[in-house]
C-alpha cells in the first residue's frame, strides 16, 4: 500500500543519493526524473564566472565503483539484474560493469519508493542506453516500458569521422497505460494544416471529415435522415458525441450538444449550427472540422520541439549538463497531476525541482554537490512567482527550500513489506553491517534468514525492530527461544565470535 512521504515538499538533500534513498518511505512517490551521468568518460566543470562554478563531477566508472554490498545486494534481491551487469562486464568492459552497478544499485531504490501508479523517466544518451534499457526491464517490468523518447538537443554537431550525436534518449517506463495527453499538446506543424484544412468560411480555415462508419445498423444510427440513407452504401451514422472535438461543439457553438442522445438530432443540432457540408455530387453529408477545434497534436517519441537554452536565457546557469526547462515541463505534465510528489535523485542545478513549484507540484531533489541548493535559490529567486489562493502572487523569499545533508529516517517500517520483502532484508543486512546477529560473523546476504527476537510464539511482531538476520546455523540452534538461549549455546559450542 502507498505510504506518506516522510521528507517534505521543497526539500533538497545534498549527498549520496543511495544513502538518502534508502530513508525514503516505500511507495510514496508519484513521478521520478533522473539526469544520472551517462558513462560519457568526461569530467564536467561548471564556468568559474557561472552561478553554478565549483560544481565538477567525473562521470569516469572502473571496477572501484562495484563496491561488493552492491553486488551482493543486487545478486540477492534481483538474480537476473547482477547477471544483466555480469553480462555488461564481459561483453563491454569493466568501466560499463561499473557505471551499471552504481545505477542498478539506486534503481532498486527508485523502484521500492515509487508508486505502483507512478512513472519514471531516465534520461540518457546511446553510450549506454541500450543496457540501462534492459537494466530498467529487468527492474520495472517489461510490461512498464512506455516509450523511449528521442530528444534533439541540438541541430548539427560536425564530426567528420561519424554520423553527428544529436540527441538524448529518456527512457519512460509506467504502470498506467496512458499520459495526460491533453496537457503536453504542441500546436499543428504549418505543412500539415496548409495539406489538410485547405477549406475556409467565416469561422476559419476547417477540414471534412466522416459523419458514417462502415457496417450496417438497424437502429436510428441505420435510418434514413433528410433522404440520406446510409444504408443504401453498406454504413451507419457515426456523429461524433465524445472526445476533443465534440467538447469544443459543446463549449463554442453548440450549449449541451453531448447531451443529446438521439443520432439524428446530433446530425439537425449540427445542420442548424452550420457543421454540415453537402458534396456538390450529392454524395453523403460531411463534418466541418474547424482548425479552432483542434487543440493540436499529442508528441511523439521524436521530440525536436524543445530547443536548447539560449546563451542568454533566464534559466541557464553554466551547469555544463543542465536541461531545458520545457522538457521538465513536459515530462511532468505528461505523467503528474498538480499536488504530486515529483523526486529527482540527480537534480544537479535543480530544472525538475524549478518545473515542478511552477506546476503546482510537490517536489524533492538529490544532489551530490552543494552547489545544487545554491544554484535553486538562485534559480527561484528570478525565475518563480508563487501563486496564492486569491490569485495574487509572492516572491519566492517568502518561503526557501529546505536543505538537508543527513539521509531522513523511514516510518513505515512496522511491517515487512509484502511487496518487497527483499528490501527489507537488505535494510536489515545493512544494519547488522552483513554480520550474522548470532555468531557475529561476516556473511553474504543470501545465507542469511530473517528471525523475530522474540519469538511469535511469546508474542513477538513482524515489526522491523523485532527482526533480524541470523545464519542457518544460529536460527536453527535458537529456534523459538529468546536471544539469551542462543548466546549461551554458542558459547558453549565455542562458535560465539570473540
Amino acid at each position: 500500500m502507498p505510504s506518506a512521504c516522510n521528507v517534505p515538499s521543497r526539500t533538497i538533500f545534498t549527498g549520496d543519493n543511495l544513502d538518502i534513498l534508502r530513508g525514503i518511505n516505500s511507495e510514496c512517490v508519484d513521478l521520478i526524473y533522473l539526469d544520472p551521468p551517462f558513462n560519457s568518460n568526461r569530467t564536467y566543470a561548471a564556468p568559474l564566472d557561472s552561478e553554478a562554478r565549483g560544481a565538477e563531477f567525473d562521470d569516469v566508472w572502473t571496477l572501484d565503483d562495484m563496491k561488493e554490498e552492491w553486488i551482493d545486494e543486487i545478486e540477492y534481491r534481483l538474480p537476473a539484474l547482477f547477471h544483466l551487469v555480469n553480462g555488461a562486464r564481459l561483453s563491454h568492459g569493466e568501466s560499463m560493469a561499473g557505471y551499471l552497478t552504481f545505477m542498478s544499485i539506486r534503481l532498486l531504490e527508485l523502484h521500492r519508493v515509487l508508486k505502483t501508479t507512478g512513472s519514471i523517466y531516465l534520461h540518457c544518451d546511446d553510450t549506454a542506453g541500450h543496457y540501462l534499457q534492459s537494466v530498467m526491464d529487468a527492474v520495472f517490468g517489461v510490461n512498464s516500458y512506455r516509450a523511449q523518447i528521442s530528444w534533439q538537443r541540438t541541430s548539427a554537431h560536425n564530426d567528420s569521422r561519424n554520423f553527428g550525436r544529436v540527441r538524448d534518449i529518456i527512457l519512460f517506463y509506467s504502470r498506467q497505460p496512458r499520459i495526460n495527453s491533453n496537457e503536453v499538446r504542441i500546436p499543428l506543424d504549418d505543412d500539415y494544416v496548409e495539406q489538410f484544412y485547405r477549406h475556409e468560411d467565416e469561422r476559419g480555415a476547417y477540414q471534412l471529415g466522416d459523419l458514417t462508419a462502415a457496417e450496417l445498423r438497424y437502429g436510428e444510427t441505420g435510418q434514413t435522415w433528410r433522404s440520406f440513407d446510409p444504408n443504401r452504401t453498406g454504413r451507419h451514422w457515426a456523429i461524433p458525441m465524445t472526445g476533443q472535438y465534440a467538447n469544443w461543439i459543446e463549449s463554442a457553438l453548440i450549449p449541451g450538444y453531448r447531451s443529446i442522445v438521439s443520432p439524428l438530432e446530433r446530425l439537425d443540432a449540427l445542420e442548424e449550427a452550420g457543421l454540415i457540408f453537402y458534396p456538390d455530387d450529392a454524395g453523403m453529408p460531411r463534418l466541418k472540422r474547424y482548425l479552432a477545434g483542434n487543440p493540436g497534436q499529442v508528441p511523439t517519441n521524436q521530440w525536436t520541439d524543445i530547443r536548447p537554452i539560449p546563451p542568454r536565457a533566464v534559466e541557464r546557469t553554466g551547469w555544463r549538463t543542465q536541461k531545458p526547462l520545457a522538457l521538465l515541463e513536459r515530462v511532468i505534465n505528461a505523467s503528474s497531476s498538480p499536488g504530486d510528489l515529483v523526486l529527482d535523485p540527480f537534480c544537479g542545478c535543480a530544472t525538475a525541482c524549478i518545473a515542478a513549484e511552477k506546476l503546482g507540484r510537490q517536489w524533492i531533489g538529490i544532489d551530490i554537490l552543494p552547489q545544487a541548493a545554491e544554484v535553486l535559490t538562485q534559480r527561484a529567486g528570478r525565475e518563480l512567482q508563487i501563486p496564492m489562493n486569491g490569485g495574487d502572487e509572492k516572491p519566492w523569499e517568502d518561503w526557501t527550500p529546505m536543505v538537508l545533508r543527513e539521509p531522513p529516517r523511514r516510518n513505515d517500517l512496522t511491517l515487512l513489506s509484502p511487496a518487497d520483502p527483499q528490501s527489507d532484508r537488505a535494510l536489515l543486512y545493512r544494519s547488522q553491517h552483513g554480520r550474522c546477529a548470532g555468531c557475529e560473523y561476516e556473511l553474504p546476504l543470501h545465507v542469511l534468514t530473517i528471525d523475530h527476537i522474540t519469538p511469535r510464539s511469546r508474542g513477538g511482531q513482524d515489526s522491523v525492530g523485532n527482526l533480524q538476520l541470523m545464519c542457518h546455523t544460529c536460527n536453527a540452534i535458537k529456534g523459538n527461544r529468546d536471544m539469551g538461549y542462543l548466546k549461551q549455546q554458542l558459547q558453549v559450542r565455542g562458535i560465539l565470535r570473540v
